[in-house]
């Protein structure tokens, strides 16, 4: 967030492995191409600073996926 690495994980990290995560949520319904699954959070969240930290306007927050690229957007 505005420069500051907040959260740095791998999906090793995870409690269920991709695979499993994927078969048990389009047994439910179909994924499409695009969709994302949300899996968590790592250590880093906002409210785990003291005191909590949370996104105001005029805040960016960039989220990168190696392999895939990069998002960024700024808080309004």
């Amino acid at each position: 967030m505005n420069g500051e690495v907040r959260q740095q994980a791998n999906t090793s990290d995870l409690i269920f492995d991709i695979p499993s995560l994927v078969e048990t949520i389009s047994a439910g319904l179909t994924l499409v191409p695009g969709d994302i699954i949300a899996t968590g959070t790592p250590v880093g969240v906002g409210i785990g600073f003291k005191p909590p930290r949370f996104l105001k306007p005029g805040d960016t927050v960039r989220m990168s996926i190696t392999g895939l690229g990069t998002l960024e957007n700024s808080f309004q």
